[in-house]
């Protein structure tokens, strides 16, 4: 919207938004563009196309027959993959080395199906996170809108219909994706979650049947000893990391949610050096358990818990 605002050949700028208090709304207030709230109500008034982007509500037939040039959409991926609300995190999360943006023109009633108008490739940098490439992909896409609107005939006559094949869907993320399973996750897997969700929504897992949220992931650790299950939870004392076993190694985090917000050390004077003197005896390791493996009433039950740091 900023980017359009000084486009000196735009005559007519207005904007639709849903309800609340959203930043798109507060940026046309403080420069003076109209609002109309959603549904928009625009039957006595005459525009030549509509824009939308991350908008999240399906458009009738009837609003987009308003636009002569219909009803364009700026969505952060190479359609026909990642179709739908999330395709930023969706691509980080499954570690596409590829993405990109695409202007599409809006089909009625359905999320982005429409006809390409124009598609740039982006390479995506090792270790960027979801809100690394989401700003990105915002300047990316602002450009990319202002040249198909200069060129908006040219683009028409010459949009292509996706391709359905490498057609994928990008929903909602959740909770429910933050819950690690360790025997099943890799390093990589576990890195590629974290930098999709973790700024959002925090890995979890249990520990004595208490969730806990790890934080402040610090990526791959060096093998801390042999094998050992997956879960398995070292505190190393010269990093002041809390080093877990997944499937194929070992990952790290500095701290971690309980009641409160603790170090990896604290972590450990106050919980895993706390095991050592359970009743179940010489403690070999710490285990966190992965979240699906508890039936729903397990939440409050007592698992048998060892751990060892790792000698300085």
């Amino acid at each position: 919207l900023r980017h359009l605002t000084v486009c000196i050949w735009i005559e007519t700028l207005e904007v639709v938004a849903l309800s609340g208090d959203v930043p798109v709304k507060r940026f046309a207030h403080q420069n003076s563009l109209p609002v109309h709230s959603w549904p928009p109500d625009i039957s006595h008034r005459q525009f030549d196309v509509g824009v939308v982007v991350s908008f999240g509500c399906l458009l009738p037939q009837k609003l987009i027959s308003k636009f002569p040039f219909g009803i364009l959409n700026v969505h952060p991926s190479l359609l026909p993959r990642w179709r739908g609300p999330a395709p930023i995190f969706h691509t980080i999360m499954q570690g596409d080395e590829v993405t990109g943006v695409t202007v599409m023109q809006i089909r009625p009633h359905r999320f982005d199906v429409g006809p390409i108008l124009s598609q740039e490739v982006y390479h995506i940098q090792k270790k960027l996170t979801s809100d690394e490439l989401g700003e990105v992909l915002a300047v990316k896409g602002a450009e990319m809108l202002i040249d198909t609107l200069k060129n908006l005939c040219e683009k028409l006559q010459n949009k292509k219909e996706q391709n359905t094949m490498g057609t994928t869907f990008a929903p909602k993320i959740n909770k429910s994706l933050s819950w690690l399973v360790w025997e099943e996750q890799t390093t990589e897997s576990i890195d590629c979650l974290s930098r999709a969700i973790g700024s959002r929504i925090p890995l979890r897992t249990l520990w004595m049947g208490r969730t806990v949220k790890l934080l402040d992931y610090v990526g791959r650790c060096h093998n801390v000893v042999g094998k050992l299950l997956p879960g398995s939870v070292f505190y190393l004392k010269e990093s002041n990391i809390l080093s877990v076993r997944c499937k194929d190694g070992w990952v790290g985090f500095r701290s971690v949610l309980l009641k409160k917000r603790l170090t990896a050390a604290d972590f450990y004077n106050g919980y895993l050096h706390q095991s050592v003197k359970s009743p179940y005896g010489q403690p070999a390791h710490g285990l966190f358990v992965s979240g699906r493996t508890l039936q729903p009433n397990d939440d409050n039950s007592e698992h048998k818990i060892n751990v060892t740091t790792r000698p300085t």
